[in-house]
């Protein structure tokens, strides 16, 4: 009987890596009428004007009670202004990144995207939530617990290996939970919700099995890419439109005067599960 070959690709998203052309990943795309008309962004920062390339001040803040008295507020560079818009995002970062050791990342990011130009994002921090998620996950539904039933279920004792005609029953395995995703309560709060919340695309490979007279162990290692960046879905919903950090993040994005780059978020991390025979 044949044994699987390692590594060996378990599983893959429909989603592919690296997919440049998402809706999530276009930029500079959108004028100033399209944003304000179909999208009601007109009041987009507390501290700028990106339209009017001005700073706005309590004479100028349509809000206020002092609107007008003083005529239009100073004028900026597109420069300027796009600078004073990245800083109100990351002073806002902190409403979804409460506490925590991830925290620090959506500053991060938010910088990234200022400068980055587009290259994708990688972080020891993102690594370590990543795996930290998969091996707290003890619920039904868990793909390293379920991969871990399905290989001692079809494991070959006799010649210690995994017949590779099942190999299929690992995917399944997989299928039949969920992926990793940054979408429980806590990650409202801890900072792993607004950088990567749900995923683009996962891989999973099975990178090696040792398996012993009454024991296995084997090595996963997961793959996952996110977008950070927004697309007009998002901004269309009432939760995300309601705050300026969405507003901001989407015009610094979209507006054709801008055009900041999108970029990809990618993780990855390497479990081990091991097992008796039954």
């Amino acid at each position: 009987m044949a044994g699987l070959q390692f590594p060996c690709t378990l599983f893959k998203t429909q989603k592919r890596m690296d997919d440049y052309s998402a809706s999530d990943m276009r930029c500079g795309d959108l004028t100033e009428a399209r944003l304000k008309s179909y999208y009601g962004l007109v009041d987009v920062s507390a501290k700028a004007n990106p339209y009017t390339l001005t700073k706005i001040t309590p004479f100028n803040q349509p809000q206020s009670m002092f609107y007008g008295s003083r005529g239009a507020g100073e004028k900026i560079t597109r420069q300027q202004c796009a600078a004073i818009l990245f800083d109100e995002f990351r002073e806002r970062s902190p409403l979804f990144s409460v506490y925590g050791p991830y925290r620090h990342l959506a500053e991060e990011m938010i910088t990234h995207m200022q400068h980055g130009k587009g290259s994708p994002f990688s972080s020891v921090s993102l690594n370590r939530a990543l795996k930290e998620h998969i091996l707290s996950d003890n619920t039904p539904n868990s793909t390293r617990l379920r991969l871990g039933e399905a290989i001692e279920k079809y494991i070959d004792w006799k010649n210690k290996c995994y017949p590779a005609k099942d190999k299929e029953e690992l995917r399944k395995a997989i299928l039949e939970g969920k992926l990793p995703k940054f979408d429980r309560i806590q990650d409202n709060f801890n900072g792993m919700g607004i950088t990567v919340h749900d995923t683009w695309a996962t891989h999973i490979t099975i990178k090696s099995l040792q398996v012993d007279d009454g024991s296995y162990r084997a090595v996963l290692h997961y793959r996952i890419q996110d977008h950070f960046g927004l697309d007009v879905d998002d901004i269309s919903k009432f939760s995300f439109n309601l705050f300026r950090f969405f507003r901001i993040w989407f015009v610094l994005q979209r507006y054709n005067q801008f055009g900041f780059k999108p970029f990809m978020t990618n993780m990855e991390a390497v479990i081990e599960i091991t097992g008796d025979r039954k």
